[in-house]
């Protein structure tokens, strides 16, 4: 039987159906025999890390599927932060921010260009020229990870129940900073609304007219000009991923939120790159995977190749995306595949439609689980409708560490407990039983 699990993660995989596909999905267009060999090895279903049609950012979901419910959640900027090793203090609040292109119109400010296009020393130009504010007792820095995106950090009487700055749609202005309608009446959400907006118009003021913008313009490009903000949050207390599940966990990845995330919850990370082949990455993550099998039981192996074609809103882009690592899964998956002690799961965390308006959208995708032990339906293909009618139905939320717990025989029996802490797995973390003193008591003859 199974005593590890490897998860293969093809972030964004599912999608829509669309009419240059034939009305098929980018999944279902391509050509995966790799998936579809596997598919026909083990159980098959679909997967949402929430609720059928909602749409759930990358970190949302793997906090999920990794076996963590809502109230233990951060807040993306913390874990934006964490990803890149800047540190937060626990008072601290941690916004996700980044470098855009502002129209001043009317005394609001319009977002003209979400992803404007700088060189290093213009963004860091910029970054440094509003690195740095303070009002009164209340600290703002904003600290670069990559190009033009960065954390913003606040400090000193502050709460990160605010709302975001980024609508993400171009050509509509910028929404106010407004406590949360349930915090409209705490005094450190008033407070932060108030010090980030004042924060927020003395950039606008102070990088638009910076020299860097001075030569874009004479150069006929836009004014990098403003800071965005969304997705707040402060460090919490957290169970880590060990002492939740019961199993040494590592990620294999190669985002700054990925990295973030696994350090958040105490699992090992090994930071990788993204090359020009998504396939010959994927069989060397598959590879490095392998080798860690001796020391962990739990690998996350993670591309964002799907999502970043999706996100080019170009469904042939996906299908070729989605081929190339279906290449790369034939390259190097026998061996995790002929090893009886490994659980193999692959699924993705959300569907990234690669036409339309939405960031993400909230239809399920798909999930496949195979070794030993494990049920083998009729599934031949691996897309969002053939494994709709496998064995495992539609699996939600923290479901899907539930059965990894399961598939390892390490699921506990409901009501059965033989540790003060409460958890999922078996046996838990518990202390050895040892024999007492030798005082005499009633059974004594």
């Amino acid at each position: 039987m199974p005593r590890k699990c490897v998860l293969i993660l093809l972030d964004g995989l599912g999608d829509r159906s669309h009419p240059e596909l034939g009305h098929l999905t980018p999944l279902q267009a391509a050509e995966t025999p790799t998936l579809d060999r596997l598919a026909t090895l083990g159980a098959c279903g679909l997967y949402h890390a929430g609720a059928h049609g909602r749409a759930l950012p990358s970190e949302n979901a793997h906090f999920a599927m990794f076996g963590y419910g809502l109230e233990d959640f951060p807040g993306r900027g913390v874990l934006e932060a964490l990803g890149a090793g800047v540190p937060v203090g626990p008072a601290e609040v941690a916004f996700l921010a980044h470098l855009v292109e502002l129209r001043s119109a009317h005394d609001c400010l319009v977002l003209h260009k979400d992803r404007p296009h700088a060189d290093s020393d213009q963004a860091a130009g910029l970054a440094a020229a509003v690195a740095r504010y303070q009002q009164g007792g209340t600290l703002v820095r904003f600290v670069p990870t990559k190009g033009l995106f960065g954390v913003l950090l606040m400090q000193g009487g502050v709460s990160p129940y605010v709302t975001d700055t980024n609508t993400m749609i171009e050509g509509l202005p910028l929404p106010a900073v407004r406590p949360w309608q349930e915090y409209d009446q705490d005094q450190a959400a008033c407070h932060t609304a108030r010090v980030l907006s004042v924060y927020l118009s003395w950039a606008f003021r102070h990088l638009d007219g910076h020299p860097v913008n001075k030569a874009r313009r004479h150069s006929g490009l836009g004014a990098i000009n403003g800071l965005v903000t969304q997705r707040p949050g402060r460090l919490k207390p957290v169970v880590d991923f060990r002492s939740r599940n019961g199993l040494k966990g590592l990620s294999i990845a190669s985002g700054i939120i990925y990295w973030g995330l696994a350090s958040f919850l105490g699992m090992s990370v090994a930071r990788v790159t993204d090359g020009e082949d998504a396939g010959r990455d994927l069989a060397e993550r598959l590879i490095a995977a392998r080798e860690a099998l001796a020391d962990f039981e739990f690998i996350h192996v993670h591309t964002k190749a799907p999502d970043e074609a999706a996100h080019a809103k170009s469904p042939e882009r996906k299908v070729r995306a989605i081929e190339a690592l279906d290449r790369g899964l034939a390259d190097a998956i026998a061996p995790l595949l002929d090893d009886p002690e490994v659980l193999l799961a692959v699924s993705a965390d959300h569907s990234t439609p690669s036409s339309g308006a939405l960031i993400h959208s909230g239809e399920p995708v798909p999930l496949m689980f195979v070794g030993g032990g494990v049920r083998r339906d009729a599934v031949n293909r691996f897309d969002e409708i053939s494994v709709a009618s496998g064995a495992l139905g539609c699996v939600r939320g923290t479901e899907f560490m539930n059965l990894v717990l399961n598939y390892l025989d390490r699921a506990r029996l409901v009501g059965t407990r033989d540790a003060p802490a409460d958890c999922g797995y078996w046996p838990g973390d518990y202390e050895p039983f040892r024999l007492q003193g030798t005082g005499k008591g009633v059974g004594d003859a």
